[in-house]
């Protein structure tokens, strides 16, 4: 059997083919791994060096957070204390015309050693500058308030109404400890 150059050349150039072509759908998989792997990397290269910018400022951070403890009132720690931050929040809505006529005081939840109660005042009324004067009062209180949810809607002329959702923030003395 005589083979011709043209065929040795033909055979020679089908199989260099078909092992370029198996060399890539083998090794595509592998080439796709490795880019999702160098796509990982850079994603964790990014959050180690933004957790070592936010070591390097955790002084901050703490100095920070003892300014605030300075601020936080102090309860016993067997108060109710969604009675408290209602009556307080009653006391400076009537101090301002706002009418709140149905409220709820919800779960206290412990966030390390500072608490936090949500109370959802479901309807309030008043007008505009009442309102804003009232919420003036929440933020400048003593205690750390917060309006997290406000929904204002017209009643009437210069009338508002709506509902709020306000969250109280506040240490609690350790049990046996004396009360502040």
């Amino acid at each position: 059997m005589n083979v011709s150059p043209r065929e040795i050349v033909l055979a020679v150039i089908t199989v260099g083919v078909i092992l370029v072509g198996s060399t890539y759908f083998a090794g595509r998989p592998q080439v796709d791994k490795w880019r999702e792997l160098r796509e990982l990397q850079a994603d964790a290269r990014e959050a180690i060096a933004l957790d070592e910018r936010l070591i390097a400022g955790s002084s901050n951070w703490e100095a920070e957070l003892e300014k605030l403890r300075e601020v936080l009132p102090v309860f016993p720690h067997d108060q109710e204390m969604g009675i408290h931050w209602m009556s307080r929040m009653d006391a400076m809505a009537a101090k301002r015309g706002v009418t709140i006529s149905r409220r709820q005081a919800g779960e206290e939840d412990a966030l390390g050693d500072v608490y936090e109660v949500p109370i959802e005042a479901k309807e309030w009324e008043g007008d505009l500058d009442s309102m804003v004067r009232f919420l003036f009062d929440l933020q400048s209180a003593g205690g750390m308030l917060d309006v997290r949810q406000l929904l204002v809607k017209p009643k009437g002329k210069g009338v508002l109404r709506g509902r709020f959702t306000l969250y109280c923030a506040y240490i609690k003395n350790a049990p046996g400890t004396a009360d502040e």
